[in-house]
């Protein structure tokens, strides 16, 4: 009797900055579907430390930061196999420079986050340094999906563009080798709750606005509940029938923590004017400590073995290597670099 071949699983890669910690708003927004995408996909998740450097860092701490969201990622439920960190895999900035080579000034500069970050920097300080590597990191970027020749990359809507210019990479790459070498990747997108801040439900949750803008994932119970004691609801503003903003960000907290019995009714009261705001901050409280709870005592079971934990990743991201360095050497026979043969 003939074996079926193994059924070769799609290829899922999707990367994180080592910045700030991970708060409710990364959690639900991006890292709880690469949990589940590991199921499904063959997964590549990256912590992408030199793009960090493209806003102002502390060289003394970034090493910290790198670890310290590794334990995360793991104590939430991402596999430390299936990571890798990209300052170990230096193909990325070699394949970088390659596409910097291919890519224009004009579409690069497009790139709507170039402005906006910059921004946020002269916000602080009108004199302050603005990096080349903020202008280019796209094009790294692009690295960081193609030399994993990755079939889908997660995206929200407002990162098509970045996962756009990768594909425009790609074809003027294979234009110019005359080959179809790599595979244009697709966008994944997938159903993920936008979490806005508790303290401004009109500003997206973020660790760059300060402690009271996000819930950390491994806060203490008492934390988080008075986090969401003192969550913004309604303004007075609000007419009868409609829902405010920050009763339907605490709705979406909810729903994305897994639901609660109560919620359809809650609904009900919020639309007719006579939701009680503390019992609504109790139950979202409730549901995001029961959620969490695992998360914290996981995360206290890994620091207390990180360097166990410290030696799988490095591992994974040797593992990882390897087919980073197979794709480099096989582009730049391609397009005409010399070669260490492998």
């Amino acid at each position: 009797m003939t074996t079926p071949p193994a059924t070769i699983r799609k290829q899922v890669l999707s990367a994180i900055q080592p910045t700030g910690n991970l708060h409710l708003g990364r959690y639900f927004g991006a890292i709880q579907n690469w949990v589940n995408l590991q199921h499904q996909y063959d997964a590549v998740y990256g912590i992408v430390d030199y793009h960090a450097m493209t806003m102002p860092f502390d060289p003394k701490g970034l090493r910290d930061q790198v670890w310290n969201l590794a334990f995360d990622l793991i104590a939430v439920g991402v596999e430390p196999d299936n990571m890798f960190i990209q300052s170990l895999i230096p193909e990325h900035t070699e394949l970088a420079w390659i596409f910097n080579c291919l890519s224009s000034y004009g579409e690069v500069s497009r790139m709507t986050q170039f402005k906006d970050k910059s921004q946020q920097i002269n916000d602080k300080d009108k004199d302050a340094f603005i990096s080349t590597g903020l202008f280019t990191y796209p094009v790294l970027q692009a690295a960081d999906i193609l030399i994993y020749r990755a079939d889908y990359v997660p995206v929200g809507k407002d990162q098509e563009q970045h996962l756009e210019l990768s594909r425009n990479i790609a074809q003027r790459f294979n234009q110019v080798v005359g080959q179809d070498y790599f595979v244009l990747p697709e966008c994944l997108f997938t159903e993920v709750p936008k979490v806005m801040s508790t303290a401004d439900p009109t500003k997206k949750m973020s660790a760059s606005l300060g402690p009271k803008h996000h819930i950390n994932v491994f806060s203490d119970a008492e934390v988080i509940r008075k986090q969401i004691k003192s969550a913004v609801t309604d303004s007075g503003d609000t007419p009868t029938g409609q829902v405010s903003q920050g009763v339907e960000n605490l709705f979406s907290l909810v729903k994305a923590a897994g639901g609660h019995p109560e919620l359809a009714s809650f609904r009900e009261q919020a639309m007719d004017g006579t939701l009680q705001y503390g019992k609504l901050k109790g139950a979202v409280a409730d549901v995001i400590i029961e959620m969490t709870n695992p998360f914290r005592e996981k995360r206290i079971a890994i620091v207390e073995d990180k360097k166990a934990y410290q030696e799988r990743v490095a591992a994974s991201s040797e593992v990882v290597r390897k087919k980073a360095q197979k794709t480099i050497a096989e582009v730049k026979d391609l397009i005409g670099l010399m070669n260490v043969k492998m």
